[in-house]
């Protein structure tokens, strides 16, 4: 089976501030590959966020391209840009952002029921999840009863769902502890090696760079590799 590619041409950022022009990322090359596990530096301010929610899709940058698999995102229809979103690339970010209304279980099937799954299809997966993140014992809890990394290790659940090429993760320890941050990290690594996902995790955590295949540092726009 084909390994995706995830990959930045040319992608700059800037932003206006008064009469100040920003440049937050500065014309940045960078290609990731699915087998690979990826850490993203940088001290506060240095456009990690920017440039992880650029990557994933869901910003988009004032010049550059990002492409999957060869095809640049800003080419693809609407409903196209959903799907790669729900199916290619799973989310977490440094807030869980379940939905409070809705129990752990029903947290994790919805990128499985907006895939059109059926739900039998979907709890059955979501169970299995839950189980492999290790709350399978909170399914019907709802996430304000759970602490912050049980938060996190359900929105893991929901990021792998429907089995992304990549994972990224915007500072996924940011909230946490240092014991259960490194949990939350070797669960992530877990899930790289045991489905051949990708993950691309920004963090200040010595821990993230110590443990991941390559390591690149934000400075000043540019990214360097470590």
């Amino acid at each position: 089976m084909q390994k995706s590619t995830l990959a930045m041409q040319g992608i700059s950022q800037n932003f206006i501030q008064g009469h100040e022009n920003i440049i937050v990322l500065d014309n940045i090359d960078a290609i990731f590959m699915q087998e690979k596990s990826y850490a993203l530096t940088g001290i506060s301010g240095s456009g990690k966020s920017t440039f992880m929610h650029i990557l994933a899709g869901l910003e988009t940058p004032t010049s550059g391209t990002v492409l999957f698999n060869n095809k640049a995102l800003n080419s693809l229809s609407a409903s196209a840009h959903s799907h790669f979103l729900n199916t290619s690339i799973g989310l977490v970010f440094q807030s869980s952002h379940l939905l409070g209304e809705l129990s752990v279980l029903e947290n994790v099937i919805l990128p499985g029921l907006i895939n059109g799954k059926t739900k039998d299809e979907c709890q059955q997966r979501a169970q299995e999840l839950l189980k492999k993140v290790g709350i399978f014992e909170k399914k019907d809890s709802k996430p304000g009863e759970l602490s912050g990394g049980q938060q996190q290790r359900v929105a893991i659940a929901r990021a792998l769902f429907n089995q992304p090429a990549f994972l990224i993760a915007d500072e996924p320890t940011g909230n946490l502890d240092l014991a259960t941050g490194k949990a939350i990290i070797d669960l992530l690594l877990s899930c790289h090696h045991e489905w051949g996902m990708g993950i691309i995790i920004s963090s200040h955590d010595d821990y993230v760079t110590e443990r991941m295949d390559e390591v690149f540092i934000l400075s000043k726009g540019k990214l360097i590799q470590k």
